[in-house]
């Protein structure tokens, strides 16, 4: 009898990706946020513009959704504001039903896709899911450093075609230093990649993690190398 792989992800689902809610409406960021997550995205939330430009910049997200209706911040201006500082990621502005002309504005300002509300999450989430289809496809969604393959899509990362078993947040770790292989990695974005930014967080979380993923990678894989008092970079080995 031929026994079946076991899955890469071995106690969580890895999430359908990471996504950052920008609004000061609570009933809404909250329905959003419930929605959402019971769909198997991982969210982020701010609710002032300033907010959402520390969070855009500290931590990648696969797409922010923007509420044009901010009170302490004009939408747009944020808008405006993340394409000025070289932040690509996918926007979907959220506009009123009685501002027809604000969509096509946020188009012009950079958004890639606008929404009056009220909406259905059915029209939302088919929004979400086909600009990041769009989005993967222009970075790729299979990462090769060295002998390691990461397989976004599938969530399934291997060495020499051995499977690696990887729990979620391994995973998030293991993608976010892979999508920047080279290159530092700050310990504050990976502990806020890994756990989210409403998870408390132990002093030596990230190391432990990190400890963790490389016996995994074992000897014939990438080297996950330690800059003092700077943070990880991920060497082909």
């Amino acid at each position: 009898m031929t026994r079946r792989a076991p899955p890469a992800l071995t106690d969580e689902k890895a999430p359908l990706a990471r996504l950052l809610l920008v609004g000061d409406d609570p009933a809404l960021l909250e329905r959003l946020r419930a929605e959402l997550a019971a769909s198997g995205y991982e969210l982020d939330r701010a609710d002032s513009g300033e907010r959402a430009v520390a969070a855009a910049l500290a931590s990648p997200h696969a797409l922010i959704l923007l509420d044009l209706g901010l009170a302490s911040r004009s939408g747009f201006g944020l808008l405006r504001g993340l394409r000025r500082r070289g932040i690509a990621t996918p926007i979907v502005i959220l506009t009123a039903r009685d501002a027809p002309d604000d969509g096509m504005k946020g188009l012009d300002l950079g958004a890639d896709d606008y929404l009056p509300k009220p909406f259905e999450t059915r029209e939302l989430q088919a929004r979400i899911r086909a600009l990041l289809r769009r989005s993967q496809g222009a970075f790729g969604p299979v990462i090769r450093i060295g002998s390691l393959v990461i397989d976004r899509s599938r969530a399934i990362a291997s060495i020499n075609g051995r499977r690696l078993e990887l729990r979620r947040r391994e995973w998030s770790l293991l993608e976010r230093l892979a999508a920047k292989a080279g290159s530092i990695v700050s310990k504050e974005m990976l502990a806020r990649e890994i756990f989210g930014s409403d998870d408390a967080v132990a002093p030596n979380a990230v190391e432990l993690y990190v400890g963790r993923l490389r016996k995994k990678l074992g000897a014939g894989g990438p080297v996950i190398r330690t800059v003092r008092r700077l943070g990880y970079v991920l060497d082909s080995g």
